[in-house]
């Protein structure tokens, strides 16, 4: 009995050492399997749509996780397969979802398809997804219909004219109110100058002097001194010609004409010399007070 008992327990034991088979063998993880997908509508497609495929991430009741998302990228003529997302169902179950926009128009209705994929997982297979063909249309026909309004070019719309008489009398108020403004400034400038060469001493000389008509003459020479002495305020003679450019800054350019002007005026008036020698030129005493009655004019501006 003992000998019987011995045997069979080596029996056992042996057994119990020995390969296990299974009754399943496992999926290997790089065999790909067809994966579950939800595809997108398969006609009545135009440019700009999108077109959606949902892959489930399970196998066999168990959850997948990808190994990496599918990039996104323009795919062919027509697809660009936008960047990926996972999302989750009510029942808690996971998609990743890939989008494809449809980017160009054909010129008649066309079938393409959506490319076949391989997705690989972590700890899992591979899904495999095949190619989904989908009809594409155009957004118009080629040729117009022909008929009625439906022609290929229509003539063009002609344009309502717009309401300009309101426009009109704006630019007739705004081009009127210019003239005035115009006129007013014309007429003040005239006033002003005429009020000028009443009243400002050089303008007044110089208007005599042209009634003169003799730049030479004494009663010319007295009207410039006169002239002088009103700017000044006093009398001026050629030793106080320093206090009326003083006073009187704006006569300092024409300094050296004016110790010219003092100094011809004391030869003739003091020394005897009334008319100027034969052959020597006349002073010119209308262009000095020109040249007085400008520099009056500049200032008084």
């Amino acid at each position: 009995m003992k000998a019987v008992r011995a045997a069979l327990l080596a029996v056992v034991l042996g057994a119990g050492t020995g390969p296990a088979l299974s009754a399943d063998p496992a999926t290997p993880a790089d065999a790909a399997v067809a994966a579950t997908v939800e595809q997108p509508r398969s006609f009545g497609h135009v440019l700009g749509d999108v077109l959606t495929q949902r892959v489930l991430l399970e196998h066999a009741g168990r959850p997948l996780q990808p190994a990496a998302l599918p990039a996104a990228a323009r795919v062919d003529l027509w697809l660009e397969r936008r960047p990926p997302r996972i999302e989750t169902d009510a029942q808690g179950r996971r998609w990743l979802a890939v989008d494809y926009q449809l980017i160009n128009a054909p010129r008649a209705l066309s079938a393409i398809a959506l490319p076949a994929m391989k997705l690989a997982t972590a700890s899992g297979p591979t899904l495999a997804l095949p190619a989904w063909p989908v009809s594409i249309a155009p957004l118009t026909p080629p040729d117009a219909f022909g008929q009625g309004e439906l022609q290929a070019l229509r003539p063009d719309r002609p344009v309502a004219p717009l309401a300009t008489g309101a426009i009109e009398r704006q630019l007739r108020l705004s081009l009127a109110a210019l003239l005035a403004v115009l006129l007013a400034w014309l007429a003040w400038w005239a006033w002003r100058n005429a009020l000028e060469a009443r009243r400002l001493p050089f303008a007044q000389a110089w208007r005599e002097l042209r009634r003169i008509g003799d730049p030479a003459s004494a009663q010319a020479w007295r009207v410039l001194h006169r002239a002088l002495n009103t700017t000044a305020g006093h009398v001026v003679h050629g030793a106080s010609l320093p206090q009326l450019l003083a006073e009187a800054p704006h006569l300092r350019p024409l300094q050296a004409r004016l110790e010219d002007f003092y100094r011809e005026s004391t030869q003739r008036f003091f020394a005897g010399d009334a008319a100027a020698a034969p052959g020597e030129p006349a002073y010119p005493l209308g262009a000095l007070c020109r040249a007085l009655r400008d520099a009056e004019k500049r200032h008084r501006r």
